[in-house]
């Protein structure tokens, strides 16, 4: 009886591990839910903090704004309102800016992050940024996070009217953007402005995009030269070129949707020297792909969970842009 007591005791803590484990395994490959990674960056930006927990200041006025980014001390500012501007205001190390609400933000211009490091930017509109300005620029900065914003513009002008939503050149570094919406213009997000870059664009420009939604916009989703890009679990809509490496550039294209697109994913177009680009669970949608060269990067060096293809649509349309965190 006691020999007979044990073995139903260990075949009980068996199955009890066993239990734990399918607990354990079912827990890792549930779906991501909308805005699952609000409260910090995952991917390349992953520990960029911002303000922190500094106190908020909130700003209604174009000139308010100006005076609470500059600097590199540790602030959080809120936006209350949609402020018109004309060019880029610089935004200072160490801060958030967060909008608030569902409809306040900026248009005709943007913001410029200039050789600075840890800034956070949620929840804004940001429309219409008249060229040369971008809806945001990351230049020669690091541990970036831009995550549940609305970029948007209009194809009513010529391609070059606007500038780019949101563009991330000369060796910024360690770059989340997530969560946001892209609408309704010609050139969305371009990383690594140019093919004569490579000694300061070499080993740097590692971007993470995920869950994010394109909806009407016609290439740069992201175009990337140089550097290494993650591109997951992102919902594409009427693109002529979405996702496009070249210049020796590393992409990792995992689990996402593209729809009434001409070509997904890109290497070879463009520039004297093409990309590489590894291909992991998207839906295609029928969307043509040009590979010329199948890159190595297919590990990012970081956790993360990407959702499988089927639920990414339902999850970036519900989850994206302003007013969900």
């Amino acid at each position: 009886m006691r020999t007979r007591l044990q073995r139903t005791r260990a075949r009980s803590s068996a199955l009890a591990a066993g239990a734990a484990a399918l607990a354990t395994a079912v827990v890792l490959v549930l779906p991501q839910p909308a805005g699952a990674a609000d409260t910090s960056p995952v991917g390349f930006g992953a520990g960029t903090t911002g303000g922190g927990g500094s106190t908020a200041v909130t700003v209604t006025t174009l000139a308010a704004f100006k005076t609470a980014v500059t600097g590199d001390s540790a602030k959080v500012v809120k936006v209350n309102g949609l402020i018109p501007l004309s060019g880029q205001v610089d935004i200072g190390s160490n801060t958030t800016v967060l909008g608030v609400g569902s409809a306040s933000g900026f248009t005709g211009g943007g913001l410029r992050l200039k050789k600075v490091t840890n800034v956070v930017i949620r929840n804004l509109n940001i429309s219409k940024p008249v060229a040369p300005a971008d809806g945001i620029t990351v230049q020669a900065s690091t541990k970036v996070w831009v995550d549940h914003n609305s970029f948007s513009s209009d194809r009513d002008h010529d391609k070059d009217y606007y500038d780019g939503l949101l563009d991330i050149t000369h060796g910024s570094d360690y770059v989340t953007v997530s969560w946001n919406t892209f609408k309704d213009h010609y050139k969305g997000s371009l990383v690594g402005h140019s093919d004569s870059n490579a000694s300061e664009d070499t080993g740097h420009l590692r971007v993470t995009y995920h869950h994010n939604y394109f909806s009407n916009v016609n290439s740069r989703i992201p175009s990337l030269r140089f550097g290494t890009g993650h591109f997951y679990d992102n919902y594409v809509v009427g693109a002529d070129t979405a996702v496009h490496s070249r210049m020796g550039a590393q992409m990792f294209v995992q689990n996402n949707v593209f729809r009434s697109t001409a070509v997904a994913v890109t290497t070879s177009r463009d520039s004297d020297v093409d990309g590489y680009a590894n291909l992991s669970g998207n839906d295609l949608g029928g969307a043509a792909t040009e590979i010329s060269q199948v890159g190595t990067f297919t590990s990012p060096p970081y956790s993360y969970t990407a959702e499988p293809a089927s639920t990414v649509v339902a999850s970036v349309t519900s989850g994206a842009g302003t007013g969900k965190i």
